[in-house]
């Protein structure tokens, strides 16, 4: 805790993460291209950096928000090429969601000017940083992860070690692809429910309500592999349970957008994959809809 934290990047996220530093017993540093951007962290306690290189001095940890993999990489090259005293080691973290491959790169390239780069992108949005509820997946070697935790922890409240550089993007990435593929699912569901007559509105309060009491699509990741279920797998009663209610209402759901002329391409998709994705063969009456 006595290491002074750098941020660099205070958008939309990087703000509200680094607002929570504020305090923080060895000192806190921030810098962005906007000087606006900056000025509510003087109040605060926050030292305002005039340059990247000048957080880089004297910072011991610092966090990159920036918005993709070319301002990273621009702002991890400048911390590398700083005038660090006695070329004192420094703990980069990149939250950024970028490319797999851009962090274990880098991380390559400025290893030698005693930098270790750790990938940590975080999950929960505008929402979870002002409240300090994000969740931050970090890939790195575990010394350097031990380091960030507690910083990490006063804008996060689950904070994990994924394994090697990149690691962290790459859990990113697969989480992102559940939540903007649901999105598309969304929309499909709001056409059937618009096609049907219904208020979307009081559709979407159904929605968030109960995903909020079962945990949504998360809820049925109990899994330790994609690989099918053996026959006397714990789980295999409690997903074959999931099975039949799903198959059974995407049939449903089918039937209804074809009475109403609704093309439903995505629920097509999961009826078929459907069993498959929960490690089960499909249901004895899935077969004999067949």
């Amino acid at each position: 805790m006595s290491q002074e934290i750098g941020f660099i990047g205070l958008g939309q996220m990087g703000a509200p993460m680094a607002s929570r530093l504020a305090g923080w017993p060895g000192g806190l540093s921030v810098y962005d291209t906007r000087a606006e951007a900056m000025e509510p962290f003087a109040p605060a306690g926050a030292r305002l950096a005039g340059s990247i290189a000048e957080v880089a001095r004297s910072a011991g940890i610092i966090s990159v928000m920036v918005r993709d993999d070319d301002q990273v990489t621009e702002v991890v090259r400048e911390i590398a090429r700083s005038d660090r005293p006695s070329g004192r080691p420094v703990v980069v973290a990149v939250h950024s969601t970028i490319r797999a491959d851009t962090g274990p790169a880098l991380a390559d390239e400025v290893a030698s000017a005693g930098i270790q780069l750790v990938d940590a992108p975080v999950s929960g949005g505008f929402m979870g940083a002002q409240d300090g509820r994000l969740a931050v997946m970090v890939g790195g070697p575990a010394e350097a992860f031990e380091l960030c935790r507690e910083p990490f922890g006063r804008w996060a409240d689950l904070v994990l070690h994924m394994g090697d550089v990149g690691t962290g993007t790459k859990a990113k990435l697969a989480r992102n692809l559940l939540h903007f593929v649901s999105f598309t699912a969304a929309a499909e569901s709001q056409r059937l429910a618009e096609a049907a007559g219904l208020d979307l509105r009081k559709l979407a309060k159904i929605v968030r309500h109960s995903d909020a009491v079962t945990g949504g699509p998360g809820a049925i990741m109990l899994r330790r592999t994609t690989a099918p279920l053996a026959a006397d797998d714990p789980l295999t009663g409690i997903l074959e349970h999931v099975r039949d209610l799903g198959e059974k209402d995407l049939a449903l759901a089918l039937r209804l957008g074809a009475e109403l002329g609704v093309a439903l391409p995505l629920a097509q998709i999961a009826l078929r994959q459907f069993s498959a994705g929960l490690g089960l063969p499909a249901s004895t009456a899935r077969e004999d809809q067949e």
